[in-house]
């Protein structure tokens, strides 16, 4: 996964610089290096492509110097080019590619990229950074108190130098002090009107091509398996691309898992080494403080679902040797959640998709890269695959609806036949945080219950003018949260909640168990 922090200039000691980079260490505990020249460059290194000390960052190209924390889809091949117009290569790691790249595009290269990155470049002159489309890697920035800029893999390293911390925006570059939009993902190439089974052939093979790229990987991989149809999807395909037994892991409440036997049926199917991991509601409470540090956010939806990720994470990073974990997020950003089942039209379900997209890397993708990370692993998110994406936002969005009578229909007929049991493949959605356990959210609450009395919570809400909590949940979330990122709020722009000017979707948890057809998701 590695983290790094850069400082544009030189007014800092290494040692405030260190602080606030040492916070970052477990994104990349493999190796270490402080680089002082063009301000200060400090990398963690969690070595993926390359394990040896030749993959180390950063890489220097004459003048230049770069930094990247991702994964760069068909490097070998791009490397291989690259040789032939005279470039000399030091190691095998993905990340070395992108100096000559650079060379030969500029800030170009940022759309040719086929990748989940963020980087730092130092062109001998001006310094550069950039982010993935999609958000998939994280990256923040600030500006300290001689206004020089920052950048950093995440909030917590930054902190204690910029006064104003703010994430860095998907698919776009910095440049002379601007930030330029390279790469929009909610808007696709090409209008898809076919008829449905074309468009379902259309999303398979892009599927299929975004998983198996992914596979690609110099440590042991595993696979997150919830039993839900988009982790599901992934794993199938997955078994049936490569020449062993995939590694898959699932974890629940020990008394009410909604998804442990759906897991358990999958793994079953495609035939996985699977392991089950259980928790108990001590252990959600006791570490929900870690979760947030890790998350740097308090918002409900992700804070619930992450507990069982990050727990899960955990034991794996703790009792395997497994150093990447394929996950499943982005599905329900591109084909519906439960909650759009109430759009009232066509374009309103486009307008809705456009919206999680460009918010997916304050939300469902910051919990998979906190949670995974903060376990010193990488995650992969095959259906945030750059094609994929634009391939199905490109979809008339009528067709994405549901009139089926199922929510995800095209994604379920696209994968009809031997990938999935029938009832795996059509069974509804449940929540993910409410899948590990509906124990798990119950007993959050009433811990929060707990805690503040009612006028406790009427006075404490009020400190809050900005993103003011409306539950005692809500508020035991933010009280944790300013408690690591005091005045920091402003790096999530909202609660993750249903469309509320929809009828049907005005409620106050964002929990799909409380929408009218969640009906057989919790079963």
């Amino acid at each position: 996964m590695c983290s790094f922090m850069v400082y544009t200039d030189s007014d800092i000691s290494k040692e405030d610089f260190k602080k606030g980079f040492e916070k970052i260490q477990y994104r990349g505990p493999d190796m270490t290096r402080i680089v002082e020249d063009h301000g200060i460059w400090g990398f963690h290194r969690l070595a993926i492509m390359d394990v040896t000390t030749s993959g180390m960052q950063p890489f220097d190209l004459k003048e230049k110097r770069v930094v990247c924390n991702g994964e760069l889809y068909g490097f070998r091949k791009v490397k291989d080019e690259l040789i032939k117009d005279g470039y000399t290569f030091s190691s095998d790691s993905d990340c070395e590619i992108i100096l000559p790249l650079y060379e030969k595009y500029g800030t170009d290269m940022f759309s040719k990229l086929d990748a989940e990155f963020v980087c730092v470049i130092y062109d001998g002159k001006d310094f550069i950074a950039a982010r993935d489309p999609i958000g998939i890697r994280p990256m923040f920035y600030g500006y300290s108190k001689t206004n020089k800029i920052a950048f950093a893999s995440e909030a917590k390293a930054l902190i204690d130098i910029c006064d104003k911390v703010l994430p860095f925006p998907p698919g776009h570059y910095y440049k002379d002090g601007k930030f330029i939009c390279y790469h929009d993902a909610t808007k696709y190439s090409e209008k898809i009107d076919e008829d449905v089974d074309d468009i379902c052939k259309g999303i398979k093979d892009r599927l299929e091509e975004g998983v198996i790229k992914r596979l690609d990987s110099d440590v042991p991989l595993g696979f997150l398996l919830s039993g839900g149809l988009d982790s599901s999807l992934v794993c199938s395909i997955a078994a049936k691309h490569l020449d062993k037994p995939i590694r898959t892991f699932a974890i629940g409440m020990s008394k009410d898992a909604i998804d442990l036997k759906y897991a358990k049926e999958v793994a079953d199917y495609i035939g996985s080494i699977h392991t089950e991991v259980f928790m108990e509601t001590k252990d959600v409470i006791d570490i929900l403080e870690e979760v947030i540090y890790h998350l740097e956010t308090w918002d409900i939806t992700t804070i619930r679902a992450s507990v069982g990720m990050y727990l899960l994470t955990k034991w794996i990073s703790k009792n395997t040797d497994i150093k990447v974990l394929m996950t499943g997020e982005v599905s329900d950003e591109l084909f519906g959640y439960k909650y759009t089942d109430f759009a009232p039209s066509a374009k309103e379900f486009q307008k809705e998709s456009e919206k999680r997209i460009r918010e997916l890397y304050m939300y469902d993708v910051l919990r998979a890269d906190r949670c995974i990370s903060g376990a010193s692993l990488e995650g992969r998110v095959p259906f945030a695959d750059l094609s994929f994406v634009d391939y199905v936002m490109g979809i008339d969005p009528k067709k994405k609806m549901n009139k089926y009578g199922k929510g995800k229909y095209l994604l379920r007929h696209a994968f009809e036949g031997d990938y999935l049991p029938k009832d795996i493949l059509y069974r509804e959605k449940a929540a993910f945080s409410d899948a590990v356990g509906h124990s798990m959210v119950d007993y959050l609450k009433e811990y929060a219950e707990e805690k503040y009395s009612d006028d406790e919570y009427k006075k404490l809400i009020k400190k809050y003018k900005k993103h003011t909590p409306f539950t005692k949940e809500s508020l035991l979330y933010r009280e944790i949260f300013e408690k690591f990122y005091p005045g920091k709020s402003d790096m999530i722009i909202d609660y993750w909640m249903p469309n509320k000017n929809w009828k049907g979707c005005d409620v106050k948890d964002p929990s799909a168990r409380v929408l009218s057809n969640y009906g057989e998701s919790g079963k």
